[in-house]
């Protein structure tokens, strides 16, 4: 059996609980570790988190730092990406590698400069969009990336198959 890989998932001060629950049912999924990093917008046992994360909090394996300081010591050897929309390498042109570190700011205003500067230029990622638009939702943000990840990997470690959804695809006919 191939051991999963992980990735480490960090969110500094997230704002909003379905995005955060939706993150958490991701890295459920995927295999990775979810770090937030305080303040947080919202209650860890918010009733926007639950619904959005559903039964998969206990799946995850989720850590709460009082500070960015703790979550850059906790991943202390590691190799750490941040992702805004002023760096200029895209995520995809990036060979990931397993246990590497994914940071992610806050909803409405990203990773605040100094945050940025912490990681070397070629360290700091962007995801492509469409000219004048200023960012995409944080959990999609962070999906696009792990999963992008974890393909280049060969999705090692994931069961066999697709999931309940695609199963309910394959059997139902197309009817607009």
């Amino acid at each position: 059996m191939v051991a999963a890989v992980v990735f480490d998932v960090v969110l500094v001060a997230p704002e909003i609980a379905t995005n955060t629950g939706a993150v958490i049912r991701l890295c459920a999924n995927s295999g990775a570790r979810l770090h937030l990093v305080r303040p947080l917008g919202f209650s860890m046992d918010d009733a926007s988190l639950r619904r959005a994360g559903l039964d998969y909090h206990d799946l995850a394996s989720v850590t709460v730092h009082d500070d960015v300081g703790a979550c850059r010591q906790a991943l202390a050897g590691t190799r750490r990406f941040s992702f805004s929309s002023h760096a200029t390498t895209r995520f995809a042109d990036v060979a990931f590698e397993s246990d590497d570190a994914l940071v992610f700011g806050a909803e409405r205003s990203g990773l605040t400069v100094d945050q940025r500067d912490a990681f070397a230029p070629s360290l700091q990622l962007t995801i492509p969009m469409m000219a004048g638009n200023r960012s995409i939702n944080l959990a999609n943000a962070v999906a696009v990336v792990v999963y992008e990840a974890w393909r280049q990997l060969g999705y090692a470690g994931a069961a066999p198959g697709g999931t309940s959804t695609s199963e309910t695809l394959r059997s139902a006919p197309f009817d607009p």
